[in-house]
């Protein structure tokens, strides 16, 4: 076991050690769904094809036409996303409660029964006084929750997949390097049609199962970060 723990920090060391004083490197693009969806055949259209006798009209259902429909509709097509988050939450609360309770019991005369146990219960006790418990609890709780996120972005993402009921799957991906830190944005989910504007932009807010990731990687996400060590004791130690 510890021969396992040593070999697996001794790999981790080696990575690491890989990768000083160079940047890092993009994510490649070959093999991704929106690589896939760039070079594959695109699927049928419900617009038809332009034909020689368009050439002298002013409308042409052509997609690269003046009034063409432009659009993502289909697989490869390419749309802008519109990241405008601007939340805040602000949660308080308090909770209350008590609880007191007293009990008492005795049993002084009963049939001459009572005097009789009298006789055989320790000095000072009595049946006449047999039970009497008293019991109290309190509690007070608060609580309280201030959010605010604000994040303005634009990225564009490929549509990589028609499904049966016209949603489109989208997936977006942008990498921007500045001298040892990479910055990347991540965008996926489901979008419809019809919530595409006429710009060919979609809000976040209209993507069904929208996962957004806005962070980086390099040297300076890297001393943010916390050692391995530190890691893995903070998962093990107790307290």
């Amino acid at each position: 076991m510890n021969r396992l723990i040593l070999l697996t920090l001794c790999f981790a060391a080696c990575s690491r050690m890989a990768a000083v004083g160079k940047a890092p490197d993009f994510s490649p693009l070959e093999g991704s769904y929106q690589h896939h969806a760039m070079y594959s055949t695109p699927l049928p259209h419900d617009i038809p094809a332009a034909t020689p006798a368009d050439a002298s009209s002013l409308w042409s259902a052509n997609r690269e036409s003046l009034f063409g429909e432009r659009r993502a509709a289909r697989r490869g097509d390419i749309l802008t996303v519109v990241i405008e988050i601007d939340d805040g939450a602000e949660i308080s609360n308090s909770s209350g409660r008590s609880r007191a309770g007293s009990d008492k019991m005795g049993m002084p005369s009963l049939f001459g029964v009572p005097e009789r146990l009298n006789e055989k219960l320790p000095e000072g006790a009595s049946m006449g006084d047999a039970v009497d418990t008293h019991s109290s609890s309190a509690y007070q709780g608060q609580g309280s929750v201030s959010r605010k996120e604000k994040l303005t972005l634009r990225v564009a993402a490929t549509v990589v997949e028609e499904l049966a009921n016209g949603v489109l799957r989208i997936e977006g991906q942008q990498e921007v390097r500045v001298n040892y830190e990479l910055r990347e944005l991540i965008v996926t989910g489901y979008v419809r049609p019809a919530d595409i504007s006429r710009q060919n932009e979609i809000t976040y807010d209209k993507i069904a199962g929208a996962r957004i990731s806005y962070g980086g990687r390099g040297q300076i996400t890297d001393v943010q970060q916390p050692r391995y060590g530190q890691q893995i004791a903070d998962v093990l130690l107790p307290f």
